[in-house]
C-alpha cells in the first residue's frame, strides 16, 4: 500500500525500501507436519506420480 492507502502492483521484491508481500500463499512449507500422511495415502491408493501407467506400454 502506498501513503494514500491504495494498492501498488509491482514485480519488484523491494519497493521504496519496504519488502513487498506476495498475494498468494506458498505452495510448499518446510514445516508441513501432514506431508508424511498424504504420501502414505497416495502410495496406498496408487496415486503417486511415479505409479502412473504409461499408455505406450499397454498391449
Amino acid at each position: 500500500m502506498d501513503a494514500s492507502g491504495k494498492r501498488v502492483y509491482t514485480l519488484k521484491k523491494v519497493l521504496e525500501g519496504k519488502v513487498t508481500k506476495s498475494a498468494h500463499p506458498a505452495r510448499f512449507s518446510p514445516d508441513d507436519k501432514w506431508s508424511k500422511h498424504r504420501v502414505l495415502l497416495r502410495k496406498r491408493f496408487g496415486r503417486l506420480p511415479s505409479a502412473k501407467v504409461d499408455s505406450d506400454s499397454r498391449p
